[in-house]
């Protein structure tokens, strides 16, 4: 039986309370809210703590959000799917770069496909207005935003030697 990583879990906790307040410097691109901070809090859940604590992490911020009137249905595969793709591809590869890549992929493509159905069925947009692809564009500015963030703050604290030490001490238990 595995114990809950106490550090994990409240270093997840403050991710999810800076994605909440980053989603207060949110954009509207073509209906869609984008929320780059969010896609900067995936890829650092992904490098320091893991896939499941990412997709953990990115559903509790979204549910927040919109709790707080702050984001829309959209924020759950918006964020989700990111977080799940570049968690699994950190903990495969280790590779920066494939996992920023990985957030792209899973918020633009999938996150933004998986955003129709639920635009549809539950906020209420006509489906013959509405094109299939038609969130992926806006996903996608507002990871790229993010993805830009993260590889600042990732490739900064592996120049000065600190994030090697900081995915050591969350890992112990």
């Amino acid at each position: 039986m595995n114990k809950t990583n106490t550090r994990k879990l409240a270093i997840a906790g403050v991710f999810c309370a800076v994605a909440v307040v980053g989603s207060l410097f949110s954009f509207p691109v073509f209906g869609s809210k984008c929320s780059p901070v969010q896609h900067m809090v995936n890829i650092l859940c992904a490098v320091l703590l893991g896939p499941v604590y990412g997709v953990c992490a990115a559903f509790a911020a979204s549910l927040i959000r919109n709790f707080l009137g702050l984001g829309s249905l959209l924020a759950f595969p918006g964020s989700m799917f990111g977080a799940l793709v570049c968690g699994v591809i950190y903990a495969k590869t280790k590779k920066t770069g494939e996992t920023l890549a990985g957030e792209v992929f899973g918020t633009a493509v999938l996150g933004g496909l998986c955003a129709y159905p639920i635009a549809v069925l539950f906020m209420g947009q006509s489906a013959a207005g509405l094109a299939f692809y038609a969130f992926v564009l806006p996903f996608f500015i507002s990871t790229a935003g993010g993805a830009a963030i993260s590889a600042v703050l990732i490739y900064s604290l592996k120049h000065a030697g600190i994030l090697h030490t900081m995915q050591e001490t969350l890992d112990q238990p």
